[in-house]
């Protein structure tokens, strides 16, 4: 996504373990709340080329989303990486790059500037967007969201190294239709992280904070007590203040489904079907309550038909979660 701590868009993490009792926390407060999320690795990639100073690069064939490997044989792991390569640098460097999961080498011919040469480019490293916050555990000061991983540009789940979390808001949404999935755009609310993610699994993305938001606990469901029927999701389509909507759960699907679609929804609201069209992309991680407990959270939209999409059994986040 690009730097993050402005407008962001939900295009839509292994460290220590997280300090949750494995899933046998019996309340936790549903969320709801947008959030922007800022997930590092070890890889960079080229995210866009400098107006006045990137032609050079342009024209010798590198293009964005390429990774940077090397320069010169200098491992790059960070953006300070390519910057003290090319300190040392001559008239030419050779920048090895992985491009479609190919490398290659590019010699490139760096812009000399007051700061030193610069290869006019832009750079990312890691991954940036926004979400929905699934659930707070007000005692361990944990939060879950999203309710399914974070995947690196290859397809596979980003292995992250640090990560954080950010308030946000919505400032636009995208309907969605037939075909099209819809999308909520939002933005970071400050350059001060309110939480640190650590850890990023095929269930959700999961870390630790101590700005927690009030809310009335509910109990978590077991996977028996889930069924067809009425249900509500929490999410925020508008500013930074999330809203229950009707829902209905059509069916259940085997508890050890490993894809995070343990079960199918269907929305029925009819002021959240005139906004968005149904689920769009930033609403994953909105908790879904029924009869009172906190049942699961959404994952995934039927890109044919954004009224449907799947979610993912409680239970599975938080068995990831510890």
């Amino acid at each position: 996504m690009k730097r993050f701590l402005r407008t962001v868009v939900l295009v839509m993490v292994l460290i220590d373990s997280l300090a949750i009792p494995g899933w046998a926390a019996e309340f936790l407060i549903p969320g709801g709340q947008i959030i922007g999320l800022q997930l590092q690795n070890d890889t960079v990639t080229i995210a866009a080329f400098d107006d006045s100073c990137g032609d050079a690069a342009r024209q010798a064939g590198l293009k964005i989303g390429d990774e940077i490997l090397s320069v010169d044989d200098h491992p790059v792991h960070c953006p300070e990486d390519i910057q003290e390569a090319l300190r040392h640098c001559g008239e030419a460097v050779a920048v090895k790059i992985s491009r479609n999961r190919k490398a290659q080498t590019i010699t490139v011919r760096p812009n000399q500037t007051k700061d030193g040469p610069r290869l006019g480019i832009y750079l990312r490293q890691g991954i940036a967007g926004i979400g929905t916050v699934t659930w707070y555990d007000p005692e361990e000061g944990t939060f879950g969201t999203l309710g399914h991983g974070v995947s690196d540009s290859a397809g596979q789940l980003l292995h992250m190294t640090k990560g954080q979390a950010f308030a946000a808001e919505i400032l636009a949404v995208k309907k969605g239709k037939c075909g099209e999935p819809g999308q909520l755009k939002g933005t970071a609310e400050g350059m001060e992280a309110w939480g640190t993610l650590l850890r990023n699994t095929p269930q959700g993305v999961f870390g630790k904070t101590d700005r927690l938001r009030k809310g009335e606990p509910l109990p978590v469901a077991e996977f028996s007590q889930v069924h067809p029927g009425p249900a509500t999701i929490r999410s925020t389509i508008s500013g930074d203040t999330p809203r229950e909507y009707s829902v209905e759960i059509l069916k259940i699907y085997p508890e050890d489904r490993c894809d995070n679609r343990n079960f199918l929804l269907r929305v029925t609201d009819p002021e959240l079907l005139n906004t968005t069209g149904g689920i769009v992309q930033g609403m994953s991680g909105s908790p879904i309550i029924q009869d009172g407990k906190l049942v699961g959270a959404v994952t995934h939209v039927l890109v044919n038909d954004p009224t449907r999409g799947y979610g993912i059994f409680i239970e599975n986040m938080l068995e990831a979660a510890g």
